[in-house]
């Protein structure tokens, strides 16, 4: 195709499906550009470990120019996406001219909901980037230095309790989390606070944990989450939160860290497109992973709305959803733009839907069959090995494991140190006449 122009395939997010997608139009005679504000891939299922110091983030995350830099029809761009002009067919970015496409792939992934309060999210960060995980860690890690320096028992007791919002997988895997965290930490690290003050609150707005698990897994893992001091309160309501307490269901919970995990909304992809959008604003898309009526204009992963044809619901925000559409797509792109062909609409192969609890324990639900235990969890190690972006980050991950599960050892225990305050300079006296 020398001297000709190449087809032009904008990917917006460097997330599991944008990076599906553009790895599979690797080395394809099309010219695919990847546009994402961070310049990583991010593996978000594990964030949780990084926040209680299991992880390093460089174990989790890679850089984007590094998995794709072996495709020379590739480019990647750092730049926040700020709209799309559909009759211009080009992308809006803060810092870049606009970049003209004839294909989009919007895979921009979701955020947390904070439900019209978002000045809870300085208060309580979620589990989304890296920087959240960091600051929760570093909150978690300073807390319990706090508590061993003060000799006030209330505010002890008040270090010492996390709330963590949000009874679905990851606020399950979260608390279960903190709770190995502190037993070991107190038991091992430290001279002057004992187990007994330790307490993790797992808050719910429904009547059970894992709503989307079968009512025996589910019940299984509020039983191993209490097995380690975990304290459940269903079908409360957070109504106000502070730096020093949450109010839930007319209950006052001083805290020293809270964690949110509990709801998340799309991207903004529905108000780029001119298109209303569902409840959580994800943007419905058909078999081919294409809105209706905006030709060569697809959604992938948390931000698009398909229906599972299986179940007559729309497919969940999971990894293996986004990965799944993402290799479709990419595959699909090459023969339409290749052959003009079309090919059959995507779908998706369940792999299954799994949540940690704890050292040795998890869930895992198959649909057609349920596991929960150890095998429950070494399968879902082997699994969030597997997925992990490259051969480097799961053996990382496996020997850190390995590591950790003969030890009980945790990694990076590590307390960021404040930025120095630079003295300002007084300002030189003004000189006047006379």
């Amino acid at each position: 195709m020398a001297g000709k122009e190449l087809p032009r395939v904008v990917i917006v997010g460097g997330g599991f499906a944008g990076l599906a997608c553009a790895r599979e139009l690797g080395g394809a005679d099309i010219a695919v550009t990847v546009i994402d504000r961070r310049n990583h891939n991010l593996f978000q299922p594990l964030l949780y470990q990084v926040a209680t110091a299991a992880l390093s983030p460089g174990d989790i995350a890679e850089p984007i120019r590094k998995t794709l830099g072996r495709h020379r029809n590739v480019t990647v761009l750092l730049a926040e996406v700020t709209g799309i002009d559909l009759e211009a067919r080009t992308v809006l970015t803060d810092r870049l001219e606009p970049v003209p496409f004839d294909h989009l792939v919007i895979a921009t992934g979701s955020d947390y909901n904070y439900f019209g309060h978002d000045d809870w999210r300085e208060i309580a960060p979620g589990l989304k980037t890296i920087r959240e995980a960091r600051a929760i860690r570093q909150r978690l890690l300073t807390a319990f230095e706090e508590a061993e320096m003060t000799a006030d028992e209330a505010a002890q007791r008040r270090l010492l309790t996390s709330v963590v919002i949000g009874g679905g997988p990851t606020g399950v895997e979260m608390a279960g989390a903190i709770a190995e965290l502190g037993r070991f930490m107190v038991s091992r690290d430290f001279r002057h606070i004992g187990a007994d003050r330790l307490r993790v609150v797992l808050v719910e707005g429904g009547p059970r944990l894992l709503p989307a698990f079968p009512e025996p897994l589910a019940a299984y893992a509020a039983r191993r989450l209490e097995r380690l001091g975990v304290e459940i309160m269903t079908e409360r309501m957070v109504e106000t939160m502070s730096a020093e307490e949450v109010v839930a269901g007319g209950e006052t919970i001083p805290a020293g860290v809270v964690v949110w995990a509990a709801g998340v909304k799309a991207s903004a992809a529905a108000r780029w497109l001119g298109v209303e959008g569902d409840r959580m604003g994800r943007v419905p898309v058909d078999g081919w992973l294409e809105v209706a009526g905006l030709d060569g204009i697809h959604v992938l992963g948390d931000t698009a709305r398909l229906i599972d044809e299986a179940t007559g619901e729309p497919l969940p925000g999971l990894a293996q959803v986004a990965k799944q559409q993402g290799r479709w797509l990419g595959r699909a792109l090459r023969r339409r733009i290749a052959r003009g062909e079309r090919g059959a609409p995507f779908r998706f192969r369940d792999r299954g839907n799994a949540a940690v609890i704890g050292n040795n324990a998890a869930v895992f639900d198959f649909g057609w069959s349920r596991l929960k235990g150890r095998a429950a969890w070494f399968l879902w190690a082997l699994v969030h090995i597997l997925l992990l972006v490259s051969f480097e980050k799961r053996l990382l991950v496996s020997v850190q494991w390995a590591w950790r599960y003969v030890t009980r050892q945790r990694g990076t225990r590590l307390i960021d140190e404040p930025l120095p305050v630079e003295p300002q300079e007084e300002p030189a006296p003004e000189l006047t006449e006379g």
